[in-house]
C-alpha cells in the first residue's frame, strides 16, 4: 500500500470525469475540493509540516475560504513564504488553524520575510515533502511523532540564512490570523534555541538545533536583528501590538551545501520539547534527517500494511492506498502532552470533528489501530472530566466546544462500541458517569424535559446516545438507569412527521430534512414502519438517490443563491460531498434491498473518486471521507454505536485486514474487475450483487455481522453475480422494536 500513496490527491479543486448513470443525478452543494495538503505527516502523530502560503484551510495551496461550489483562488500559482507546522487535514468551515513556527530559508534580506516565492518540483510521499523555492533553495521536510527535521540545500551565497518566525499562526484570509497571547524566545548558542508561544490559551514550545558550522545566530524583532541578544519576553500581545519575532541563523554557503534544522515540540514546556528532540533525533551534531524519515516511513508501512487488497486497476489501488493514508493522519495523539492536566497519559487533539469521523474513521481506527483508538477514548473521557463535556470537536486550543451546533453526544457511539468489544484500559463505571452527565448538556436538557429539540437532528443524536448509554449501563448491571435511558431513546420518533415519513421541518446543519431522514438509527424497523413499510421506504430512497431522474448540473465557481436554492429543492443525495449522506446507501439493507446499496456504491466508487490533486468530491474532513472509501471498497460499513457491520459487494477481489484477533479476510468468487472514471470509461459499469455468503465456512443469510465477528478475525466469502438475488431480503439487521431478538446471522 505504501508505494501507491499519493499525498497530492485532494489538494486541488475537484476534477473528475463527467459522471454517468446514477451518479450523474446527484447534486453537490458543499465545496468541491478535498482541502488536504501534501505535507510530511506520521501516523496519528502530533506534528505535520508543509509549505505555507496562507491559503484556506490548511495553509497550503491557492484557495480562498468558500462554502459552496468550486473554490476561488487566492493566488495564481503555488507559492510559499516558508514551511509551517500543525496543519489541518481536509476540513472546511474553519477560519483559522495552526500553522505555527514558520521556518524560511532565505538568500534575501530579513526585510523580505513574509514574501512568498513560487514552488517548483514538488515531491511528496508518506512522511516526506520536498519542493524548490525559485530563490534557488531546495527544501525537504520529514517528521516524527513530536519532531520535524528540515533540510535545505542552498546555492552559493555570501549570506544565506534560516529564519524561524514564532509569531506566525493561522491563515492569510480575513480574520484568519492566530495571534500569540504571550511568548518567549531564547538563543542558547552553538546552533541551539528555544521558545514558547501561547496560542489560543495553549503553550506550544519548540527546541531547535541548526547544524550550520560557522554560522551566526541571533534573535530578531520586527524584522530587525538584535545583535548579542539572548532572550525575548512578551507578557501580553494583542493584534494591535504584535510585531513578528523569532530566531535567525546566518552565514555563507557554497553551492549544494545543506543545512539541517531539527525541531522538537511539546505542549509542556521547552525541557520536554528538548527531550522529545533527543529521543527521536539523537545527540546534537548528528544528522537526523534520514533516520527520522526512515523511521516514519517504516511506521507508515506498518500502519498501511494493516489492510491489503488483491486486484484492482492501478488507479483504483492508488485511490485506495491514499484513502487509507488520509484516514490515519488525524487525530493527533500525543503521549504525556496534555497542557490542561499534569498526569501522564495520551492527549488527543485535532478531533475535528466527531461529526465528520464518528461513522467511518473512528470505527476504522478501532479495527486496525486499536491501541491508538483506546488512547483517543481515554483522552476524550479526560477532556470530559476536566472541561465538563464530551467535545464534538477538540483542537489544540483552550475553551468551550466550538462545534456544538453540528451534533450532540457523538462520543457515546464510540464508547458503546468499545465497551461491547471489551476494550481494556478504560474505567467503564467512571466512563458511564460522564456519558450520563453529558446527555444533559446544551440541547440535551430540552430533550430530557420534552423528548424533542430543535435543530431536529439533535433529537436523533440524543435519542441514539441514550440507546448507546443504556447498553453500557445494562452491561454494568445498572438496570434502573438502563431502563430509563432505553425509554428516552424511543424519543427518536418525535423527530418525524408521520404524514410525510420524513423529519419535521427545522433548521439543518449543512443539509436538509431529506439528507438526515434516512440515518441508520437504532430502530430502523420502527422508522420503516413509520414511512409505510418496506416498499414505501424503498420508494422514498429511490427518489432521494435519483433513480429514473435526469443528470443535474453541479454548482460552479461562485454559484448564485437562485442556483443553489434550485439544487437544494431537488431533495437529492449529495453524493460523498457531504457527511449527512455517508450512511444512507446502507439504509436499503433494512428494507431488504441490499441490491440497491450495491448499485449506489458502484456508482460512487466509479465516479466520485480519482487520482490527481482533484481526485476527491469534497472536503476529506480529517479522514472521514477517506475512511468511507476504505470501508466501501472492502464491502463493509460500520454502524457506529450498534456493534455491527453491514455487508455489501467489495471493490476488490480479495482484501485482508489485520485486526486484534489476527486477520479478517474478505474474499469473493465470480468477481469482475471494474475500472473507475479516471481509467477512461464512458459509461456506468454494471454493478455486481451478492448471491450468497459464508462466514468461516458457515452460511451467512443476513446482510450484517457483529463487530466481534470482524475484530476477532475470520473469513467472509461472497459469491457475486450480475443480477440481484434474494440474499438478505428476509434477514434484516436488528432494530430496537424487533418483536424478538434476532441472531446476528
Amino acid at each position: 500500500m505504501l508505494d501507491n500513496v499519493d499525498p497530492f490527491i485532494g489538494t486541488a479543486a475537484t476534477n473528475l470525469p463527467r459522471a454517468h448513470g446514477l451518479a450523474a443525478t446527484w447534486w453537490w452543494p458543499k465545496p468541491q475540493v478535498g482541502n488536504t495538503h501534501p505535507g510530511a505527516t506520521s501516523p496519528l502523530g502530533m506534528v505535520s509540516a508543509c509549505a505555507y502560503s496562507g491559503a484556506y484551510p490548511t495553509g497550503y495551496g491557492r484557495y480562498a475560504k468558500n462554502t459552496e461550489g468550486v473554490p476561488e483562488e487566492m493566488f495564481d500559482r503555488l507559492q510559499a513564504s516558508g514551511f509551517t507546522h500543525f496543519q489541518q487535514s481536509g476540513t472546511g468551515a474553519i477560519r483559522k488553524y495552526y500553522n505555527y513556527v514558520r521556518v524560511t530559508p532565505m538568500v534575501q534580506p530579513l526585510d523580505d520575510l513574509g514574501q512568498s516565492w513560487p514552488l517548483e518540483d514538488e515531491r511528496a510521499e508518506a512522511g516526506y515533502y520536498a519542493a524548490n523555492l525559485d530563490t534557488g533553495v531546495r527544501c525537504e521536510i520529514t517528521v516524527g511523532e513530536k519532531v520535524a527535521v528540515h533540510r535545505y540545500t542552498f546555492p552559493d551565497h555570501h549570506s544565506a540564512r534560516v529564519v524561524v518566525d514564532l509569531s506566525c499562526g493561522g491563515l492569510g484570509i480575513d480574520l484568519g490570523r492566530t495571534i500569540p497571547l504571550r511568548a518567549q524566545a531564547e538563543s542558547m548558542g552553538h546552533g541551539r534555541a528555544q521558545g514558547t508561544v501561547v496560542m489560543e490559551g495553549i503553550p506550544l514550545s519548540v527546541f531547535i538545533e541548526v547544524e550550520s558550522p560557522g554560522w551566526r545566530q541571533m534573535l530578531w524583532y520586527d524584522r530587525r536583528l538584535i545583535p548579542g541578544g539572548t532572550r525575548l519576553d512578551f507578557d501580553s500581545i494583542r493584534h494591535t501590538t504584535l510585531r513578528p519575532f523569532g530566531m535567525l541563523f546566518m552565514g555563507p554557503t557554497r553551492a549544494g551545501q545543506t543545512i539541517e534544522v531539527r525541531m522538537g515540540f511539546s505542549l509542556r514546556g521547552c525541557d520536554q520539547a528538548r527531550a522529545n528532540l533527543e529521543r527521536e533525533c539523537g545527540a546534537a551534531g548528528d544528522s537526523a534527517f534520514e533516520t527520522v524519515k526512515a523511521r516514519t516511513r517504516a511506521s507508515w508501512r506498518n500502519h498501511l500494511g494493516r489492510i491489503q487488497v488483491d486486484g484492482g486497476t492501478p488507479a483504483r489501488r492508488t485511490v485506495m492506498a491514499t484513502a487509507l493514508y488520509h484516514s490515519l493522519i488525524k487525530p493527533c495523539i500525543a503521549d504525556d502532552e496534555s497542557p490542561n492536566w499534569p498526569d501522564p497519559g495520551p492527549y488527543a487533539f485535532d478531533v475535528c470533528t466527531m461529526w465528520d469521523i464518528y461513522k467511518t474513521q473512528m470505527p476504522l481506527l478501532s479495527a486496525i489501530a486499536p491501541d491508538r483508538y483506546g488512547d483517543m477514548l481515554e483522552s476524550l473521557i479526560r477532556v470530559c472530566e476536566e472541561e465538563g463535556n464530551f467535545p464534538i470537536g477538540y483542537r489544540m486550543a483552550r475553551g468551550a466546544d466550538r462545534f456544538f451546533r453540528q451534533a450532540s453526544a457523538l462520543a457515546h457511539t464510540a464508547l458503546a462500541d468499545a465497551h461491547a468489544l471489551k476494550r481494556p484500559g478504560i474505567d467503564w463505571t467512571w466512563a458511564l458517569v460522564h456519558m450520563v452527565d453529558d446527555l444533559r448538556r446544551l440541547y440535551g436538557e430540552d430533550f430530557w424535559e420534552h423528548g424533542v429539540v430543535h435543530p431536529i437532528t439533535h433529537t436523533l443524536d440524543l435519542a441514539y446516545a441514550h440507546h448507546c448509554t443504556a447498553k453500557v449501563a445494562r452491561a454494568l448491571n445498572d438496570h434502573r438507569l438502563a431502563a430509563d435511558l432505553e425509554r428516552r431513546s424511543q424519543g427518536w420518533i418525535n423527530a418525524f412527521d408521520p404524514a410525510t415519513g420524513l423529519l419535521k421541518d427545522s433548521e439543518f446543519y449543512e443539509g436538509g430534512k431529506w439528507n438526515y431522514s434516512f440515518r441508520l438509527i437504532h430502530d430502523m424497523a420502527g422508522r420503516i414502519e413509520l414511512a409505510g413499510g418496506d416498499r414505501a421506504f424503498a420508494r422514498m430512497l429511490d427518489r432521494f438517490f435519483g433513480y429514473g431522474c435526469e443528470p443535474v448540473k453541479q454548482p460552479g465557481r461562485g454559484p448564485d443563491p437562485i442556483e443553489m436554492a434550485a439544487g437544494y429543492a431537488l431533495n437529492r443525495f449529495e453524493g460523498l460531498n457531504n457527511e449527512p449522506d455517508m450512511e444512507v446507501p446502507w439504509a436499503y439493507h433494512y428494507a431488504g434491498r441490499p441490491d440497491r446499496t450495491a448499485e449506489i456504491l458502484n456508482s460512487a466508487l466509479t465516479w466520485q473518486f480519482g487520482t490527481g490533486p482533484g481526485g476527491l468530491p469534497g472536503n476529506d474532513d480529517s479522514g472521514g471521507l477517506s475512511a468511507w472509501y476504505v470501508w466501501a471498497s472492502l464491502g463493509l460499513f460500520p454502524v457506529a454505536g450498534q456493534n455491527m457491520f453491514l455487508v455489501n459487494t467489495p471493490a476488490f477481489e480479495r482484501a485482508t485486514m489485520q485486526v486484534e484477533g489476527g486477520e479478517f479476510v474478505i474474499e469473493t468468487s465470480g468477481f469482475r474487475e471494474s475500472p473507475i472514471g479516471v481509467d477512461g470509461i464512458d459509461r456506468d459499469p454494471a454493478p455486481q450483487y451478492v448471491q450468497s455468503a459464508t462466514l468461516n465456512g458457515r452460511p451467512l443469510h443476513a446482510t450484517h455481522l457483529t463487530a466481534a465477528d470482524v475484530h476477532h478475525g475470520g473469513r467472509l466469502h461472497l459469491r457475486l453475480g450480475p443480477e440481484p438475488s434474494d440474499w438478505g431480503h428476509g434477514n434484516r439487521p436488528p432494530s430496537l422494536s424487533d418483536p424478538h431478538p434476532k441472531e446476528q446471522r
